[in-house]
This record gives C-alpha cells, sequence and structure tokens, in this order.
C-alpha cells in the first residue's frame, strides 16, 4: 500500500525484514510469567473465537453457545464494552460465513494459535503485542478447492486491572499495515489519494458478478513463467525475503505492491531502470525501489502505461500470476494489491498478499467480506 511520497522516503533504506521492527511495545522482562501466559491463553481464545465463527456449524463452527471466551473470570476476563464488541465481530462474521455459502465455499475445520511478542506493565494498565496464526481448511464444496488458506496478523492488546490484581482486556488494535484477514472485521485503512502527473492512465473498474467464463493462462513456455510466481508467492506470504526493503508495520503503508512486484519478477519482469518518482520506470533491489514498484497506484500506472497488464471486465477472469488492486472507499485512489496463485476448475481465482500475510484467499471471500469496494483485475 506505500504510496509515492512514503516510498521516495524510504526506498534508500535497507529496513529491517520482519515486522517486529514496526511493534510499538517494548518488552518489560520484569513481567512475571504467569502473568504473560494469561494474557496469551485469553488472546488465543479470541481469535479462536473468531476464525471458529467462520467454520462450517454442522463442522463445529458454532461458536454462538460456546465461545471460548465465556470460560474466563477472575485473573482475567473481557470487560463488559470487550464483551459486546466481540459478540459483534462473532456476528459479522456469520454473516460472512453464510454470504461465502451462498457463493458456494465453505470451511471445514480451522486452527488458530497466539504468540504474545512484547508486555509492557505501567502500574493497572498493561500493553501486548501478540501474532496470531489462523489456518482454514476448505470444505470440499466443489472438490477443486485449495487445502487451506492461511494467514499471520499481528494485533495490540490493552489490559486494565482492579483493585485485586484481576485483569480485564479492554481493546484490541490491528497492528498491520492493513486489514484484509479472513476474520478480521475492522474497517480497511485507506491510502490518501494519489497524486496524479503527466496524466498517467486510468485502470478499468472490474465486475465482481459470477460466473465469468474465461480461458485458462498457458502457466509456462511463453513470455513469463506464472507457475514460478505462484511458487515466489508460496515462498515468502509469510516469510519475507531478505533481498528485499519489508515495509509492513513501517508506518510506509504496508507490503503488499513490493511483494506482487517481487512475484511478478520471478516470473520474468524485467526491470526498467531510472528516476524512482517517474512510474514509467520499474525496478527493485535490497537497496532501492521505484514507486511503481512498491505504490499501489504507482504500479497500476506502470503496468498499464507499458502495456504488461489489460484490464479485465471481471474478477473472475483472473487467472495465476494475474493481479488485483482494492479501493475500499471508491474514491478513485487505490488502497491494496494482490497477486493470483490458483484458480479452481470452476473459475474460482485464490489471492496471496501481504499486510495482512494471507496465502490462497478466494476472491469470493474476499468480495464477501467488502462487497462494497472497488476492484480492479489486470492480465499480466
Amino acid at each position: 500500500m506505500v504510496g509515492a511520497a512514503a516510498a521516495s522516503v524510504v526506498a534508500g533504506v535497507a529496513l529491517v525484514p520482519n515486522w517486529t521492527a514496526g511493534a510499538a511495545v517494548v518488552d518489560d522482562p520484569t513481567v512475571d510469567p504467569a502473568t504473560k501466559a494469561t494474557f496469551q491463553r485469553l488472546a488465543d481464545a479470541v481469535f479462536t473465537d473468531r476464525t471458529q465463527a467462520l467454520v462450517d456449524d454442522a463442522k463445529g463452527g458454532d461458536t454462538a453457545r460456546h465461545p471460548r471466551t465465556s470460560g474466563f473470570s477472575g485473573r482475567v476476563k473481557l470487560s463488559g464494552t470487550q464483551s459486546h464488541q466481540e459478540s459483534s465481530a462473532l456476528s459479522q462474521l456469520r454473516g460472512r460465513k453464510s454470504r461465502l455459502a451462498q457463493l458456494g465455499e465453505k470451511y471445514s475445520a480451522a486452527a488458530t494459535s497466539v504468540t504474545l511478542d512484547a508486555t509492557q506493565v505501567k502500574g493497572r494498565r498493561a500493553t501486548v503485542d501478540v501474532t496470531e496464526n489462523t489456518t482454514l481448511t476448505y470444505e470440499k464444496v466443489k472438490g477443486t478447492e485449495p487445502r487451506t488458506t492461511g494467514f499471520q496478523a499481528h494485533h495490540e492488546l490493552t489490559f486494565k486491572a482492579d483493585r485485586q490484581g484481576d485483569w480485564q482486556l479492554t481493546g484490541i488494535r490491528d497492528t498491520d499495515d492493513g486489514y484484509l484477514a479472513v476474520n478480521q472485521v475492522a474497517k480497511p485503512a485507506v491510502a490518501a489519494p494519489a497524486t496524479a502527473d503527466s496524466g498517467p492512465p486510468e485502470a478499468t473498474r472490474s465486475s465482481t458478478s459470477w460466473p465469468a467464463p474465461s480461458k485458462p493462462k498457458k502457466l509456462t513456455g511463453g513470455t513469463y513463467d506464472y507457475r514460478a510466481m505462484a511458487a515466489y508467492a508460496a515462498k515468502y506470504w509469510n516469510n519475507y525475503n531478505p533481498a528485499y526493503p519489508n515495509y509492513n508495520g513501517q508506518g510506509a503503508g504496508g507490503d503488499c505492491t513490493n511483494f506482487v512486484s517481487q512475484t511478478l519478477k520471478a516470473g520474468g519482469w524485467k526491470h526498467v531502470p531510472g528516476y524512482t518518482s517517474d512510474y514509467h520506470k520499474w525496478f527493485g533491489t535490497a537497496d532501492i525501489q521505484s514507486d511503481s514498484f512498491v505504490g499501489v497506484n504507482e504500479f497500476s500506472w506502470f503496468a498499464l502505461s507499458s502495456q504488461r497488464v489489460t484490464s479485465l471486465a471481471n474478477v473472475y477472469q483472473l487467472d495465476v500470476g494475474d493481479v488485483l488492486q482494492m479501493d475500499f472507499n471508491k474514491d478513485g485512489s487505490k488502497d491494496h494489491s494482490m497477486i493470483v496463485t490458483y484458480r479452481s476448475p470452476q473459475g474460482v481465482p485464490y489471492v496471496t498478499y501481504h499486510s495482512t500475510n494471507t496465502y490462497n484467499r478466494s476472491v469470493a471471500s474476499i468480495i464477501a467480506s467488502y462487497p462494497t469496494a472497488a476492484y480492479y483485475a489486470y492480465r499480466t
């Protein structure tokens, strides 16, 4: 999601290739292990409840009657306000599950684990950074779905202790530069409108209606190796390539387009050297990246003006190695980039992306989660 202004500031700096470089909480080693473990267990219950709300009820995914967070009391529990917010979140996620079922997608199982990254306690207040790793198993509705989809997300939790020293969870903040995890309900981050220069090309908005028949691409043997793109994305979706800077958690807008550009480069896209701010140029190394390599809108301008891509009329025409972009609030400035890593025989594309790190999520799931966004699909 990096915009041009932010990219020009950081383009020449080799940033630390992991998310913790942007973590806000400084770990306090004096916090006792039992307290840390208590925080971690409640966080695990919260995000497990959210994930299970998406699982087919017939497969044991009903959290309405048996949420895991209801088993916490005394030493640690949800505050009254947070309990209400979690109930609202679970209701939204169950609605998302219903919309997905109408599109022919279900999850048969899920696994969520939460690790505690840093804890800071000041008086009766505590702030905790955690990493959530979730895997959802696709129920074989059509029989050709990938086995699983997974994501990694980061959160900051706030706790407040009462006079007896019992803790209540009072807030949850998603700290990735993006809100596209399968079980997230927060409002997506929106990039500042891009500044047009020299009349950059405008992308054509793509329809989201189903179905949209499309001939499969030839994945190898042509100008680009699309299987190599999918393999690169599978390797680095949550294990960032240290040969490039990592913009997630750096306050620069996220790593989504940087990751897409790396993936395209792995499949044969060649550098076009020049000034970093010239959207007709495209290049990315460990030391310097063009705005078009890391910026959502700038990437679109380069890709269209260079004729390396063509706009697709419908998102369901996307195939492996193609790119999908989103404009959450339809203000004309795109906010997020993703790359297709699988397409089912029935015509459902599955995307992989950074910020929040996600692998093989169906386009149907994206649309069900963000039905009011504008979508832009590109054939590479």
